[in-house]
């Protein structure tokens, strides 16, 4: 595990991207990172371009339609995947992932026995969130006992977004077997994991609320998901499996730097 990949997902995120890629190149100084832009109409793509024509580290990937944030990682993946990237990492484009503990991460990844994905957890101890109101903090902590018990998986933050995938467990996975394209992209893929034996483990971050621009976050999200891990668990407990991928109509991407 050489050439650590940290993908950054974007959308409107110009008032955030320049710091994050900054912090993560600070934080990790061998560690790519792979921008992946929804056509930004803020000009975030822009911007990302800019990043990495400075820096041969940064890399972008531009998607041509804002098409969820699991379809922004299954295309980072595939990217990542192909240019023997190994582990691969995701974090959040508004600080809310510290990447000064992006070290936790990795350091737990390359363990022995082997480990194939790291979760940075909220809710284990040591974990912890800053400038969260309660009732978001009820409303996550909620989603993921709900996951668990459902889903039955053991994973005490299931809805976290900072992680760490050895690039063989990706491959394991069988991407093009998770069909969830929005915010339920996290759990999927934690269901996927687990169904593949994937040995997960989690270690404790800080998670700090954004600063600046606007949370895409919403109720809309996070009924949509919890009717999805109902169905995932209905099917689980029927003996059915994992579901099929549903079609997609399929962004086109394309890459600014290799």
């Amino acid at each position: 595990m050489t050439r650590a990949l940290v993908v950054i997902p974007t959308y409107n995120e110009r008032e955030n991207i320049a710091a994050i890629v900054s912090r993560v190149r600070t934080a990790v100084p061998a560690a790519s990172v792979l921008v992946v832009d929804d056509s930004s109409p803020d000009g975030t793509g822009v911007i990302a371009d800019e990043l990495a024509a400075a820096d041969a580290s940064v890399h972008v990937l531009h998607r041509t339609e804002k098409n969820g944030l699991g379809a922004a990682y299954l295309d980072a993946f595939a990217w990542a995947l192909a240019e023997g990237f190994d582990p691969i990492v995701q974090m959040d484009a508004d600080g809310s992932h510290q990447p000064e503990q992006l070290t936790r991460l990795l350091d737990a990844l390359a363990t022995e026995p082997p480990v194939d994905l790291v979760i940075g957890s909220r809710w284990i101890d040591g974990g912890s969130i800053e400038n969260w109101p309660r009732r978001r903090q009820w409303l996550s902590r909620g989603g993921s006992a709900y996951a668990r018990w459902v889903l039955r998986l053991p994973t005490r933050d299931a809805t976290a977004g900072y992680r760490a995938f050895r690039a063989d467990a990706l491959r394991r996975i069988r991407l093009d077997d998770v069909h969830t394209r929005g915010y339920g992209f996290q759990v999927d893929m934690l269901w996927h994991a687990r169904e593949a034996g994937l040995v997960v483990v989690e270690v404790p971050v800080t998670f700090v609320e954004r600063e600046r621009g606007r949370s895409k976050m919403s109720a809309g999200i996070v009924i949509e998901a919890m009717m999805r891990v109902t169905g995932w668990g209905i099917r689980s407990r029927l003996g059915r499996g994992l579901p099929q991928p549903a079609s997609s109509n399929g962004s086109e991407t394309k890459r600014s730097r290799a």
